[in-house]
């Protein structure tokens, strides 16, 4: 049972930690090892961004396997249509950005729901293959259209119609908040969907669909409208990922990047938000560090048994996984949670032990 007073605490937490990221960028924190330099400095900026980026990328795909238990492999095709959306229509139509936002963001909702009203009419892997086919043939229309969309080279973002506090290095401060607004935004939009009669429907219906049915309800259209609602908010993330990077490839789009937004919610911990937002942050750092890890001289004189493994960050991430998997299979969040159950249990057996005790305690006393 949940104590009085207790509610609001995971919100206080929430509300302390967003005014510690904002204020970030103004502070010189160093953090060695994980960060390339100051917090205040472009490059750990940069990172730190990209980081929410994949956070927000991850609290999407989180909302459709935590909440609703679908299993897609074609997520990343709503981020690079936002991503794809707004540089199209910076670029081919001189839209400003703020219009080009919404327009981008509409654009992956109508893709959203003609490809998931598609994939619904099966469930389980067959739904996830329908994904995989719409993610890869999302992919193929990006490297093979050279003129609208640059093709392998990717697209480049055309910046005479974004701000100028958005353009440049020097703006790397600005981008970082946009980002962190985005985590934001996506964060809470999950937020109201879990915890709205649609999120308790979609869970119910990932429990058992049948006894939905039974019930006279609609599970189809609460699947495909939170099927909808996480495309949106992974168009969201792609729209910041093309400001941040100053434009997208078509690895944006493919089947790969799903994979690996799978890996950072399982990472952090399936059906659990803040679990989703650890697990894209620790996945991105541990992406970027070891590369650099990878090339550093150290590494390079090792023996060809162990610098050839550790010169490969993929391997690495890959055995991570594995252990994760194997040792933690909630993951960070998931066992976090099952500590804190057994120390309530614990606590409760303890407080019915006293009760039952005092009773008798006090009858002797009489």
């Amino acid at each position: 049972m949940t104590r009085p007073g207790r509610t609001w605490l995971p919100f206080a937490i929430g509300g302390v930690l967003v005014i510690v990221m904002a204020v970030l960028p103004l502070l010189n924190v160093q953090i060695p090892g994980i960060l390339p330099g100051a917090t205040y400095t472009p490059g750990s900026l940069a990172l730190l961004s990209l980081c929410m980026v994949f956070a927000a990328l991850a609290l999407s795909y989180n909302l459709l396997l935590g909440t609703a238990g679908m299993l897609s492999f074609g997520h990343a095709l709503y981020f690079g249509a936002g991503a794809y959306g707004l540089g199209i229509l910076l670029d081919a139509l001189d839209m400003p950005l703020v219009p080009g936002i919404f327009v981008a963001l509409l654009g992956g909702m109508v893709i959203a729901l003609v490809t998931g009203a598609v994939a619904m009419r099966v469930n389980g892997i067959p739904f996830a293959m329908v994904t995989l086919a719409f993610a890869q043939a999302g992919s193929v229309l990006v490297r093979r259209n050279q003129k609208v969309t640059g093709g392998e080279e990717g697209l480049s973002l055309n910046t005479a119609h974004v701000p100028d506090w958005l353009v440049g290095v020097v703006n790397t401060r600005n981008l970082y908040w946009l980002t962190l607004a985005i985590v934001v935004i996506v964060y809470l939009v999950v937020l109201w969907v879990d915890r709205s009669q649609l999120g308790h429907l979609a869970a119910a219906t990932r429990e058992n669909d049948l006894r939905v049915r039974v019930l006279g309800l609609q599970p189809a259209r609460a699947k495909l409208i939170v099927f909808v609602i996480a495309a949106l908010c992974a168009a969201l993330a792609g729209i910041g990922y093309l400001l941040l990077q100053s434009g997208t490839q078509p690895t944006a789009v493919g089947a790969d990047l799903t994979i690996t937004v799978l890996v950072m919610v399982v990472l952090g911990g399936v059906g659990f938000r803040w679990g989703a937002i650890v697990g894209g942050v620790l996945y991105t750092i541990l992406d970027q560090r070891l590369t650099v890890l990878a090339r550093a001289d150290g590494i390079q004189q090792l023996p060809d048994v162990l610098r050839v493994p550790l010169s490969e960050p993929l391997f690495l991430l890959g055995v991570l996984f594995i252990l994760v998997v194997m040792f933690l299979p909630g993951g960070i969040a998931g066992t976090v949670d099952a500590w804190r159950r057994r120390r309530r249990g614990e606590r409760g057996s303890e407080n019915v032990a006293l009760d039952e005790l005092e009773p008798a305690a006090t009858a002797g006393v009489r």
